[in-house]
């Protein structure tokens, strides 16, 4: 008996993953850099999900502010925004999204290998992992650097200490997050899987070191909470004293993560076995399924839990579309995006002209 394989982005998810969603109003955005695509989940009612799969190419960093959304893919930021007028009327899918993201504006970064992204005070900022340092997304240069280690002499594409992550507080770049230390091209991967390090970069003092390849810190509230992906921890960082606390230890690679009304929302990554990065990470033989765990933050438990079968091996960045059930995006991949025409004064599908 031939059995048919499971359809793209397949995956299981516990009972009640439907109903918290939908009882928290909300959307979660993941990307997937190895499979090209920005993924949005929404909850059709207490019992489904629903998936809108949107190819990006290499996209990682997802960065919400209000209507605005901006992703960091392969050679590019992309800025899209949603004008709730277009959504009703979208000629795809009339009267099934309740926002619809559109492209807007693209600047052309170069192949830099932005990892986080995020809307500050100080404009549209990105890690820029290629050159070891923060960066401003520019529309009168590639980019603009922002800040960078002190340990790194000079801007230049060498990937030197694997800068990943970015907290924001107040609006404002706070801390980073980095594989390592290293002045030299790549040096991160000598010191692999524990030379990973959190620096505060007002004062540019580390606050943590030997941390197991640290990623997506997340400010939440009074306290910074990170990701130590090789171990499969989430911990939370006491400041006064430059320790940590591991709040939860989850079996699998950990990367990108969410905080929405007390819920933490967390990727996991399925580790490609041939990887020089990854191959020899104790982690790597745990590490064998992606997808989202949400944890309850004030009692540190998990409560439900999402895993693809199919499409999605590597999770990089997740995010909450916060009081959107049903969004939909579009992408510049296709035509489609260039027939929605916002103005002030109202919004129009145009017609196609052949």
């Amino acid at each position: 008996m031939n059995l048919k394989p499971p359809p793209p982005f397949s995956c299981t998810y516990s009972p009640n993953f439907p109903e918290l969603l939908y009882g928290l109003e909300c959307t979660i955005a993941l990307s997937t850099y190895q499979a090209g695509k920005i993924i949005l989940i929404s909850a059709v009612d207490t019992e489904r999900l629903i998936q809108l799969p949107r190819s990006f190419d290499r996209v990682m960093g997802i960065a919400l502010q209000g209507n605005r959304l901006a992703l960091a893919a392969k050679d590019e930021v992309i800025v899209l925004v949603d004008d709730p007028r277009l959504a009703p009327k979208y000629p795809k899918n009339p009267g099934v999204y309740d926002a619809l993201y559109m492209p807007r504006a693209t600047f052309y970064t170069g192949q830099v290998d932005i990892h986080d992204l995020s809307w500050t005070d100080e404009g549209l900022i990105g890690v820029n992992t290629s050159f070891s340092c923060l960066m401003r997304v520019s529309d009168r240069f590639s980019w603009e650097a922002f800040w960078r280690p002190p340990f790194i002499d000079q801007l230049v594409s060498e990937d030197r200490c694997h800068l990943n992550g970015m907290a924001l507080v107040g609006g404002q770049p706070k801390y980073v997050t980095a594989l390592g230390t290293k002045n030299t091209r790549q040096g991160w991967r000598q010191t692999l899987p524990s030379g990973g390090i959190l620096m505060d970069i007002e004062s540019n003092e580390v606050l943590l070191s030997n941390l197991s390849m640290p990623h997506s810190p997340t400010f939440i509230e009074k306290d910074l909470y990170l990701l130590l992906s090789a171990t499969g921890e989430i911990i939370r960082v006491n400041q006064s004293d430059r320790t940590f606390e591991v709040i939860k230890k989850l079996d699998g690679f950990v990367r990108g993560m969410a905080f929405y009304n007390d819920y933490l929302f967390v990727g996991l990554s399925k580790l490609r076995q041939n990887s020089s990065t990854f191959k020899h990470l104790e982690m790597a033989k745990l590490a064998d399924k992606s997808g989202i765990v949400v944890l309850h933050l004030p009692t540190s438990s998990v409560v439900a839990e999402l895993t693809y079968q199919t499409s999605v091996d590597e999770i990089y960045d997740v995010q909450i579309i916060p009081g959107k059930r049903r969004p939909g995006i579009l992408n510049t991949m296709s035509s489609l995006h260039k027939y929605g025409i916002s103005i002030p004064e109202g919004t129009f599908w145009a017609k196609e002209i052949l």
